[in-house]
């Protein structure tokens, strides 16, 4: 069982898809919610962070960690979701990543470990950027570690999404998951197996691209704060 279809828009971990440039931010109701949304989130993957060290700690493997946060996980995975409705609100890039529709499948590969523990210091500096850049007050070690822990965490990432949806390969197939076979009365057909070879293969030109970005835009935003200090 496996985590698969992975690769969405997590693509660039949250890192590349901010500009530098200052835009017009919500009004003071909008603010205030995004910044509790933002907080409760920074708290909820330091709290599956804490609980891994913990689960480590007391288990001295890092074999089947993920049984011990997976309940958190999911819930704030899930709540990833209202992202897509704070669009509306503010741009602010979203973290969604449909790995975790699959979870439930192959939880016990090691890759799957690989990509939580990418996801979950990722995401504690994503919410954190966001709330205190909302608050007009952002650190400049937040901002340095938005734009630079990138370089390992998202080919650490991309790397365990991959490993997993190839453990996953084997069961899709011959379970036939999510797949739709003819004759039915939509006239519709579907193969998930080879879908997800499909999304495999599109991180070969997508992942450069996204990564390079990235780097692009470090430079640009980094340099941008070096040159306001010394300013100063």
């Amino acid at each position: 069982m496996a985590a698969a279809g992975c690769g969405g828009s997590r693509a660039d971990n949250g890192y590349g898809g901010q500009q530098a440039r200052r835009r017009k931010g919500p009004g003071a109701l909008a603010t205030g919610y995004l910044v509790i949304y933002n907080v409760v989130m920074t708290a909820g993957w330091l709290v599956i962070a804490v609980g891994l060290v913990r689960a480590y700690l007391a288990k001295g493997s890092y074999h089947s960690l993920y049984y011990s946060i997976e309940k958190p996980l999911k819930f704030f995975q899930t709540g990833a979701l209202l992202e897509i409705l704070h669009c509306a609100l503010v741009k602010q890039p979203t973290g969604i990543d449909f790995c975790e529709v699959f979870l439930g499948l192959v939880q016990t590969e090691d890759s799957v470990l690989l990509f939580v523990v990418a996801w979950t210091i990722t995401e504690i500096i994503r919410y954190s950027f966001y709330t205190f850049s909302l608050l007009n007050h952002l650190p400049y070690l937040i901002k340095w570690a938005r734009y630079t822990l990138f370089i390992v965490l998202y080919p650490m990432g991309v790397s365990g999404e991959l490993l997993t949806i190839y453990a996953a390969l084997p069961f899709v197939r011959q379970s036939g998951l999510y797949s739709i076979s003819l004759p039915n009365k939509y006239n519709f057909s579907f193969d998930y197996y080879t879908f997800l070879i499909l999304v495999m293969i599109s991180y070969i030109p997508i992942f450069p691209q996204l990564y390079f970005h990235m780097l692009h835009q470090r430079r640009k935003v980094l340099s941008h704060t070096e040159e306001h200090r010394k300013s100063e």
